[in-house]
């Protein structure tokens, strides 16, 4: 710690005294654990390898906990995790393992400092069972940092913003690609159509499910008797009963008989729920619907497709994401 022979130099903050042959380990146990917590998931698989003291303290679960909120956490849900489970109760052996092409945790570190590196101070530890442990945070964070983890979440604009799609929200498979720090997204299939990917799929147009819903299922809608114009909601729809349910952003609007003005509007009080999408011109037969709040269940025909649950948009983030994604021009 200093390049002089037996110099001892003393630590202001902590009163230590400091030698040359002093090791990190020998940091009091706050120091060093300050110092971790400031490290990215690169330092913390750097230190991992250093001996196997490192190795315990850089795996624990409250280290990753951070990384992975911070990263994964808004596109990470139930879902997500219940996969994991079952993909690690699935697996014979360590979750990652470097068997034909770099993949998995080697693969991860080969972009991070050169492979002679990697298997001179890795490789002892690598060749213990279960490192890092199947079930730690570390694990499924290095799993989706891979690639080799794809996960349940949505999509946003899907396939590209196809004029289609806009302002709606489709479930799909992801996994991501480190090299571009983009996703790839797998669709289920639609009726007679084939599943998709579209790849280069960008962070903001991802999202966690907002209800833990299969996109076969209606949803149950518990807000229809609280809304009001102005409100903004997310309805279900899909185009007829072969394909799944994708989320479509809208707002509360007036009824034909109402003129919007505050003082005088009953809509609240009336049955009938009049829901706009503005992304739509005027006249557009998607511009508006119409559904029964005492009495909401599936509507729709073939020719328009099928409405489904509804959910009220409560907080000031999702209603943000859906501006941000706002088209440049009118739709038809």
């Amino acid at each position: 710690m200093s390049p002089k022979k037996n110099k001892i130099t003393y630590c202001k903050a902590e009163n230590l005294e400091i030698t040359p042959d002093m090791s990190v380990l020998d940091l009091p146990d706050l120091v060093l654990e300050c110092i971790l917590e400031r490290l990215p998931t690169e330092g913390l698989c750097r230190m991992a390898s250093v001996c196997s003291t490192l190795k315990n303290r850089c795996t624990s679960d409250h280290l990753w906990e951070k990384h992975m909120k911070n990263k994964w956490g808004r596109i990470i849900g139930p879902a997500a995790y219940r996969e994991w489970q079952w993909h690690i109760a699935s697996r014979k052996g360590p979750i990652f393992s470097n068997q034909g092409k770099q993949r998995g945790l080697m693969g991860y570190l080969t972009l991070l400092w050169p492979t002679a590196l990697i298997r001179s101070s890795f490789g002892n530890i690598h060749k213990k069972k279960d490192f890092p442990p199947v079930d730690s945070i570390m694990s499924w964070c290095l799993a989706l940092e891979s690639g080799n983890f794809w996960f349940p979440a949505q999509v946003c604009n899907r396939e590209n913003g196809h004029v289609g799609f806009v302002l709606s929200c489709y479930d799909a498979e992801l996994g991501y690609d480190r090299r571009t720090n983009t996703f790839q997204a797998r669709y289920p299939p639609h009726g007679r159509r084939a599943s998709s990917i579209e790849t280069g799929v960008t962070w903001d147009r991802l999202r966690a499910p907002p209800v833990d819903t299969s996109p076969h299922d209606l949803h149950i809608s518990d807000c229809l008797n609280e809304l009001q114009p102005g409100d903004h909601i997310e309805i279900q729809w899909r185009r007829n009963k072969e394909f799944p349910y994708g989320w479509w952003y809208g707002v509360v609007g007036h009824l034909e008989t109402c003129d919007g003005n505050a003082n005088y509007c009953r809509c609240r009080d009336s049955d009938t729920l009049v829901l706009e999408f503005n992304q739509y011109t005027r006249g557009s037969r998607w511009r508006t619907t119409s559904v029964n709040r005492n009495d909401h269940r599936e509507e729709g025909n073939e020719a328009d497709g099928f409405y489904g649950g509804i959910r009220k948009l409560r907080s000031s983030e999702e209603i943000s994401m859906w501006r941000n994604l706002w088209p440049a021009e009118v739709l038809e």
